[in-house]
């Protein structure tokens, strides 16, 4: 099932989707202990993720991992792991742990088990908040991309895959469909009338190959949409 909420405006999205997370996060830390959380890269979430590094809660018991990361150091200008340390990981947030989806290696497959074998023992996922791509692509699993079957294999023993896609700069590490399909608050944060369009057309199109971001669609629990403008 899908639930779309629209805002007024990007400010009021931002704002009311970082207090909802933080809802979730808190009822997590009640019920369990602790909570994970996974959280989209790019510039899009960037207000969304500033906003919730505020949130009182017990952020020293919060896991938080990224969906995707771009095989780069933190150095570069494109490490999606940079942008969240500048972003999410400050004021009150920064006591959260950091769960690493880059490490040192000559390919993302060098060091694909270790970042793996951490993910593991913190699944299934609490919150998720992921994007999308007008091209239709979720975290980074791409059309057209190399192991995009592997990806989206709902039943796939994979938790986290490399990935090269046409358009790609360079590799990616990802989770897979059925990591993102198991998770308790799974969210998609969307702005503007082209990536509104996009969504739209992955809604009335069938073959998830062609529209990734189908697999959200019929996930174990409610997809809700937060859009504006």
């Amino acid at each position: 099932m899908t639930v779309t909420v629209h805002y007024p405006d990007r400010n009021q999205l931002m704002t009311g989707l970082a207090g909802l997370i933080a809802d979730q996060l808190r009822a997590a830390l009640m019920a369990k202990g602790k909570a994970t959380l996974a959280v989209p890269g790019g510039t899009t979430p960037a207000p969304f993720l500033d906003a919730l590094s505020q949130a009182d809660l017990d952020w020293s018991k919060v896991a938080v991992m990224l969906t995707d990361e771009r095989f780069v150091p933190e150095t570069s200008d494109r490490s999606n792991t940079r942008l969240l340390r500048d972003t999410l990981l400050k004021n009150r947030a920064a006591k959260a742990r950091l769960i690493p989806f880059y490490a040192a290696g000559e390919r993302p497959e060098d060091v694909l088990d270790q970042l793996a074998a951490e993910i593991a023992g913190l699944l299934p996922i609490d919150v998720a908040v992921l994007g999308m791509g007008e091209d239709m692509h979720t975290a980074s699993i791409f059309p057209g991309a190399d192991r995009l079957s592997e990806a989206l294999d709902p039943d796939g023993k994979a938790i986290l895959l490399p990935m090269r896609a046409p358009g790609a700069m360079e590799p990616r590490l990802t989770l897979t469909a059925q990591v993102l399909r198991a998770t308790d608050h799974l969210h998609l944060l969307i702005t503007g009338p082209a990536k509104k369009a996009a969504l739209e057309k992955a809604m009335s199109m069938t073959d998830v190959k062609d529209a990734p971001v189908r697999i959200l669609f019929d996930a174990t629990h409610p997809l809700h949409v937060h859009y504006a403008d």
